[in-house]
């Protein structure tokens, strides 16, 4: 089998986005999967848009979902040179030809053209006047007067669009530059690339590409045309349906690995399963099983999987991972052994890292600094509740070990030794400890704060 050769082509117009991004890993996966190469090329052809940081923020997210490229980056507009070479050679074998026509010409064609209930398109009006180069001229391609473009799909199947619905499109402005349809042409042939992976809105480009291929008389490489991913609600996805930056995901506490599992799994199956490990997707990722049909972004679906991977995490590595997190909370820099613990006793309950740093919070900050939930204080902080908490204080205070096991073994003495209920001493001393209902197993609590924080926070309510 010829090397499958495979490109990722962001604009840097604006930061990585989860379409691109689940682009990119299809591009990345196909080539791993078939041992082959995968490239990165940044389009900065609009010179007014593109920016540098744009730039640096695509290679930064590509680096931090693990999509390592082969090969140098490519920037298109460092190759303006080599494009001319082809749009020239197109020229010298009359495949092309020089335009005059202004831009107002060309609308007032496509306006008559409207009028008459046809495709708006040009007309080929300079096709065959032999014109040369000019100041305000562009190039044209001579595109074929009959036949079809038909082209093989990935995702579609068999696309076939008749010439008529093309023109003779610029292939060179005015102004010198090639255009998008040929510089893409250029170079992924120049790359080698074999396969082009990328969202259907890229469509009506291909049989365009595939007439320049053609003209050049240039391989042309396997298509592959992804449906977009649409919101909840089956509408075009954007910010409201949680649709972000890639970077902006990172600085939610998402996991890379999560993310890029659960964007594979937007278009493409293998069987039921829902989660794969990187070498699962490496294996199983041939090009096939690519859905026709537009997925749907679920946000809950995805912290679910970024959950399902923080638990799969060592605690060590989940513990350095949060750091960042917790100093960013205001919660100060804490000693990895307490990270570990903490990560231990909350992991559970958090989707992501920066709320899992947050979950921490009750247990970092001193006891005259924890508030406390009004609704959780006043059912449990009554006469009764705070009689407990009394009590506990000072059983507590007298613990000769201040360890989980040692303190469990005394709040059940006290429970079984007074005739109560569990229920009617946990609530009160859960809502003292962490400041609301909730939190981890009370003498892991309780161990981790520490005999004098313990007691000020019992003592604070208690009084």
């Amino acid at each position: 089998m010829p090397t499958v050769v495979t490109r990722f082509a962001p604009s840097p117009t604006g930061h990585l986005h989860i379409g691109g991004a689940r682009t990119a890993i299809f591009c990345w996966l196909l080539a791993r999967h078939y041992g082959g190469r995968f490239h990165l090329r940044i389009e900065d052809t609009d010179l007014l848009r593109s920016r540098q940081e744009y730039t640096d923020s695509i290679l930064a997210s590509m680096r931090w979902l693990g999509l390592d490229w082969d090969g140098d980056l490519t920037y298109q507009t460092q190759r303006t040179a080599l494009y001319n070479q082809y749009v020239d050679k197109l020229l010298a074998e009359g495949k092309a030809y020089w335009c005059s026509c202004t831009p107002e010409e060309v609308e007032a064609m496509r306006e008559e053209a409207r009028a008459k209930g046809l495709k708006p398109r040009y007309n080929g009006c300079c096709r065959e006047k032999g014109l040369g180069p000019a100041e305000g001229r562009c190039v044209r391609l001579k595109t074929p007067l009959t036949g079809k473009v038909v082209f093989d799909d990935l995702v579609k199947g068999t696309i076939a669009v008749d010439v008529a619905e093309l023109d003779d499109m610029v292939i060179r402005r005015a102004d010198g530059m090639p255009t998008y349809n040929m510089a893409v042409v250029v170079d992924d042939h120049d790359m080698g690339i074999s396969y082009v992976i990328r969202g259907d809105d890229h469509v009506s480009n291909t049989p365009r590409q595939i007439v320049i291929y053609e003209a050049l008389g240039l391989p042309v490489p396997r298509f592959g045309h992804v449906p977009m991913i649409l919101g909840p609600d089956r509408q075009k996805l954007s910010k409201r349906h949680g649709a972000r930056a890639v970077i902006e995901y990172q600085q939610d506490g998402l996991l890379p690995q999560a993310l890029l599992n659960y964007l594979v799994r937007l278009g493409w199956s293998h069987g039921n399963q829902e989660l794969f490990s990187l070498e699962e997707l490496v294996s199983y990722f041939d090009g096939s099983s690519l859905n026709p049909a537009a997925a749907a972004f679920d946000p809950a679906k995805l912290e679910w999987c970024n959950a399902h991977y923080m638990r799969e995490l060592p605690l060590e590595e989940l513990a350095a991972l949060t750091a960042p997190f917790v100093e960013a909370a205001g919660l100060g820099t804490v000693e990895s052994t307490q990270l570990v613990e903490l990560c231990r006793m909350f992991r559970e309950r958090a989707g992501n890292l920066k709320a899992l740093a947050e979950s921490f919070r009750p247990l970092l900050v001193p006891a005259n600094q924890l508030v406390h939930a009004e609704k959780d204080a006043a059912k449990h902080f009554t006469e009764a509740g705070k009689a407990h908490l009394r009590a506990l204080a000072d059983i507590f205070a007298n613990c000769a070990d201040f360890d989980a096991a040692s303190l469990e073994t005394a709040l059940h003495g006290y429970v079984e030794g007074n005739g109560l209920k569990f229920k009617e001493v946990a609530p009160p001393l859960r809502t003292a400890l962490m400041g609301y209902m909730g939190g981890a197993h009370l003498p892991e609590i309780m161990a981790f704060l520490g005999r004098e924080e313990c007691l000020a926070r019992l003592r604070r309510v208690a009084a």
